[in-house]
C-alpha cells in the first residue's frame, strides 16, 4: 500500500523569525494607514473642507 507523501504531523518552525511575518505585515499596514490619514489631514487643513471634497469627487469621477 502507498504511504502518504506528507507526515501526519506538520513540522514546527522553531526559528527566531517564525512568527515575525504577520506582525511585520500588520505594522507595515498600520504605518501605511497612518501615512494616508496624515496626508488626508494635511490636504484638509491646506485646502479646506469644500475644496477637499471637491478634489475627492473629481478624482472619483475621473476614475469611473
Amino acid at each position: 500500500m502507498a504511504q502518504p507523501l506528507h507526515p501526519p504531523h506538520p513540522v514546527s518552525d522553531n526559528s527566531p523569525t517564525a512568527g515575525r511575518l504577520p506582525s511585520v505585515l500588520l505594522f507595515a499596514g498600520a504605518v501605511f494607514g497612518g501615512l494616508v490619514m496624515l496626508g488626508v489631514l494635511a490636504l484638509w487643513f491646506h485646502y479646506g473642507s469644500q475644496v477637499f471634497f471637491e478634489m475627492i469627487r473629481t478624482g472619483f469621477a475621473a476614475c469611473f
